[in-house]
């Protein structure tokens, strides 16, 4: 039975590989030489046309530098599930903004989410990059800036925009702020388009 569920998830992993192989830019040739396969072979791989044999998936994890985990495995309901209460609050590099965990890591998997909330004074660094964003305040009142509109989203409001538009947010009030963001980016990247849960630079900042 485990052997028929290894090779039905095996059947599914195509989009995978061929999407690290992207992001490695190796060519189906590169990969087929680093993993001992054959470029036919790996190919209908690629399109879900053949099911590689644990052994072989094992090569080709290898020659992407993966674990072949990333493949296979998927997380349990109960590691999936986050309870009220029971999340435990982090901060990066800034205490003025904490973070809650909501999403789970699996292969393949695209989103994040986070509760997050934000001290009185706190400015992020402008940012643009691909992919995009959902807000949803629950508490306070957190002042967004997309390009050159600010806008103020109170409890209850939301917003979902494309990652490419510059954009920044700050909590000018006196009172913490508290929302839901989810969005297609790794969160906590370090590059050059900067990161909107980055704290701005001190000459960076707006004046009072």
């Amino acid at each position: 039975m485990d052997g028929m569920a290894n090779t039905s998830q095996a059947a599914r992993v195509g989009a995978l590989i061929r999407a690290r192989r992207h992001a490695l830019r190796m060519t189906l040739q590169a990969l087929g030489q680093e993993a001992g396969v054959s470029v036919g072979y790996l190919s209908q791989v690629e399109r879900d046309q053949a099911s590689p044999s644990i052994s072989t998936l094992a090569a080709i994890a290898r020659a992407l530098k993966l674990g072949v985990d990333y493949f296979i495995a998927t997380p349990s309901t109960q590691d999936a599930l986050t309870r009220s209460g029971r999340r435990m609050p982090f901060s990066v590099s800034d205490p003025r903004i904490s973070y809650e965990r909501l999403h789970a890591e699996f292969p393949g998997n695209v989103l994040s989410s986070f509760l997050i909330t934000i001290a009185p004074g706190y400015r992020s660094e402008n940012a643009s990059h691909e992919g995009e964003e959902l807000v949803f305040v629950t508490a306070g009142e957190l002042t967004l800036m997309i390009e050159d509109e600010e806008m103020r989203i109170g409890p209850g409001d939301s917003i979902h925009f494309r990652g490419n538009r510059i954009h920044s947010w700050a909590n000018n009030s006196t009172l913490p702020v508290k929302l839901l963001w989810a969005g297609t980016l790794t969160m906590f990247r370090s590059s050059q388009e900067g990161s909107a849960f980055r704290t701005a630079s001190p000459e960076n900042e707006a004046p009072d």
